[in-house]
This record gives C-alpha cells, structure tokens and sequence, in this order.
C-alpha cells in the first residue's frame, strides 16, 4: 500500500459532526501520578517477608506463623486487609479455594488463593485482574521442608501484585481490579484455575489477566544484564476457538490478533509512552517454550490473559536446592532481584491495570466490508461510558498497530482508498479523560464479548 493512501484519508461517518470534534488528551494525567508512586523500598521489603517464611511450598506446613505456605497466605491477606483500612474499606478480600489431588500432590490438599477485589464505580461487573503465585519450590518439585525462598519466583510477582494493590487502590476506576496471589502454580497451576473457575461463579466479565511469574532478574545466565526489556507472552489464537471460528480465521485473518495479544500491544504502548527507557518485548507465545503459567487456566476458561516475564532469566535461580558448586551460587535467593527493575514491572502492570479498568470496555460487534471496493467501512456497536472511538489499522505484517483516526461518537467509518485486501483493522473506545480501551480486532478472531464467560451457578 503506497504511503500516499495511508495519509491522504477522507472518513465518512455515520457522525460526521461528531468525528471533526477534538479528541480527548492523549495521556491521563493520573497515569503519570500512579507510575510515580510505586516503590522498589516496597517491593523489597515484601520479598524479604516472603524469603523469611523459609518456604512457601503448597504442601508446606499451613499452621505454624512463621513458616510456610499458611503463614504466607495470611500475611498477604494482612496486607490486603491494610490497604482496604487506608482506602476506607474499597477491598473486598476473598480466599476461594479448591481441595485437589494430581501428580505433584499425591494427598487431598486445599489450594487457597488470597484475592482483594476493588470494585468498580459503574461497571463492577466488568473486571482486570493481576496475579502472581505465593509457592515456591527447589530442585525436587515434592520436597516441602527444604529453604526454597523464592524471591524471584514468584516472590517478585507477588510483590507486583501487592504493591499494584497498594497504589490503584487509592484511586478510583469505573471497572473492578482484582489482585490475586494464587497457590499450587509449581504443583500444577492450580491457583490460577481456582481464581478463573470463581471468575466464572461470579459472573465476571473478565478483560484480561496479567499474570506476572519472575519478573525481578536483570542478569541473565547467558550473561546479558538487561534492566530496559520485559517480555510480554500472549497466545494468537483463542483457546476455545470453535471449528467454524478458525475455518473463518484462517481465510480472513486474526491468527495474531486475539484479544490477549492485542492487551500485550497496549501493554508495548504504554510502556513507550510512560516509562523511561524501559520498553516490551512482544512474544508470540503463549508462555516460554514447553513451560507454563496461572494464566493457562485463564485462557482456557475463554478469558484474555498474558505472561509477564523478565527478559534474560538465569536457571541457577530457578527451581534449585541452596547451594554453591563449583562457584556457582544457586538457588532463588534475594540477592538476585533488581528492585529498580521490579519497579519499572510493577508500574507497567499498574498502567495497564488503571487505563482497562479507567477505559469504556472493548467495543463488540467489530466487523469490516469492502470487498471488491477500493474503501474499507468499519462498523462496531456503541458501547456505555465512549466519549467516541478510535480506528486503527496496520500493514499485515507489522507487529504492532500503525495508523489511526479519531472518529467520534460515530459508529461506522469509511476509510476512502485503504483496501480492505491490504490491511488489518480494529478499533478502541476512549473514555472523555482519554482512557482507551484496548484495541479490537475486526472479527471473531479479536472479539473480547466472545471472551466473557458462560453463565454458571454460584457454588
């Protein structure tokens, strides 16, 4: 497509009053204010409480205050509790859990998750969540007594999580956060299965998850220091993608557009607009290869989730018995956490976070024509709270979004000589404080309604 025919558009609208108004302010002030309020002193000081439970096994010791996994959970519902007390009462803490047995957990054991849910102004209903995992683990996956400290994994999710509570709690969002600290991920990824069945009993429309699994490592054991990247994972098609659906997909595009990977493009935005020097590195996967993470469980459920990870990890801190052999110093240990680097994670999460829950939801019903046309229409249904709407589109081939044009309230489009053959399209609805939700993918394949669960019973 000739750059001529990318900036030389004429949009005709069904709004076209409304598409000449001004947009709303490109950046929210108030993300500039929650990004400035993370700590790395607090990130540190959770970790070092988190290393000083000894382990934090799932089939640790669940009695005793000072040891294991049931002194942890308690802990960080404490916390928890703190910040409801300091924000007047907005959280809701809340411990579901599920009784399982499976590979890694021969005996019936409870796996509890500790979750504060904030609930929206307008759309409680409506929901994003963060999470991380509390268990921790050494070389043998069954071994319960031995020191596993977990600082890194997932010590410093866990810590993002609590302090994206402590920040966002202090303002308020037209949809719910929910902050989970989950349990069992090393066993199986249990927690992250609990949390997205309750997801389903409530009946919440989830947006998305960011899941955040080891992400406090600068030096990497293939001996680059990198505190500037963090790798974002997110799957390119839906997990529950119908036969219909991909027959579709596969002739009309979208196999690297589902809803997970487009919160990970806004996550690659906001990064590059609010944070210094520090940037995403996007990655079409959904989790590092032959590995796992809570967010599966979320995926599977139908809900947009993606995968935050630090961008060189070092294996001699990952699932290792203390120990120094031959120089080495392995094991997950608190010295191999850069809390300037956990704080950069931490603020990128909170600005995601705060724009999808500040945001109007996702538009539904994004559909293209312009078949043997040289225009492409673009048409969407309106959606509650938009102050207007924003058309975005890209070469095929590019990774991240490329062009856009604000529209208004309009809620069709047509973009004068862009083929429809040559590009992809979506769009985002934009709050009047400039909030944008993220972008949606013209289609089934981008669709973020089809994401929202089916109607269950309350257990």
């Amino acid at each position: 497509m000739r750059i001529a025919s990318w900036l030389a558009i004429t949009l005709l609208t069904t709004g076209a009053a409304a598409a000449a108004d001004a947009p709303p302010p490109h950046e929210p002030a108030a993300l500039h204010e929650i990004a400035g309020q993370v700590s790395a002193d607090e990130l540190k000081a959770t970790i070092t409480t988190l290393v000083g439970f000894g382990t934090r096994h799932t089939l640790s010791d669940t009695k005793s205050d000072k040891r294991g996994i049931g002194a942890a959970r308690r802990w960080v519902h404490s916390r928890f509790d703190q910040f409801s007390k300091d924000c007047g009462g907005c959280l809701t803490i809340e411990t579901p859990s599920q009784t399982v047995t499976g590979k890694r957990i021969p005996q019936p054991t409870e796996i509890v998750d500790v979750v504060a849910i904030q609930r929206g102004t307008s759309e409680p209903d409506r929901v994003v969540l963060i999470t991380g995992h509390l268990d921790s683990r050494v070389t043998d996956v069954m071994n319960a007594k031995s020191d596993a400290p977990g600082a890194n994994d997932d010590g410093s999710g866990t810590a993002a999580v609590i302090e994206a509570a402590r920040v966002l709690s202090k303002h308020k969002f037209a949809a719910t956060i929910v902050y989970g600290v989950l349990q069992g991920e090393e066993q199986g990824l249990y927690g992250g299965k609990v949390l997205a069945d309750y997801a389903t009993s409530q009946h919440w429309k989830v947006e998305a998850d960011l899941n955040n699994d080891i992400v406090g490592n600068t030096h990497g054991q293939d001996g680059v220091n990198d505190n500037t990247i963090v790798r974002v994972f997110s799957e390119g098609t839906k997990s529950g993608e119908t036969l219909d659906q991909a027959k579709y997909r596969r002739y009309h595009g979208g196999e690297v557009d589902s809803p997970s990977r487009n919160v990970m493009r806004m996550l690659a935005g906001l990064s590059d607009q609010y944070l210094t020097n520090f940037h995403v590195r996007m990655v079409y996967r959904t989790d590092r290869y032959g590995r796992g993470g809570d967010q599966v469980p979320f995926l599977e459920a139908g809900y947009p989730a993606v995968r935050v990870t630090e961008a060189h990890e070092n294996y001699t801190r990952q699932h290792q018995d203390l120990r120094v052999e031959n120089g080495i110093h392995y094991g997950d240990t608190i010295d191999g956490v850069d809390f300037a680097y956990l704080a950069q994670v931490t603020r990128l999460n909170a600005l995601g976070l705060a724009t999808m829950a500040a945001a109007p939801a996702p538009p539904a019903g994004v559909d293209i024509d312009g078949a043997v046309s040289t225009d492409t229409t673009i048409h969407w249904q309106p959606v509650a709270g938009a102050a207007g709407y924003r058309v975005w589109w890209r070469d095929t081939i590019a990774p991240q979004w490329q062009q856009s044009r604000w529209v208004g309230d309009a809620t069709q489009v047509t973009l004068k000589d862009i083929v429809v053959d040559d590009a992809f399209f979506g769009v985002s609805a934009v709050s009047a404080e400039g909030y944008a939700s993220p972008v949606v993918f013209a289609g089934e394949a981008g669709s973020f309604a089809a994401a929202a669960p089916p109607a269950a019973k309350s257990p």
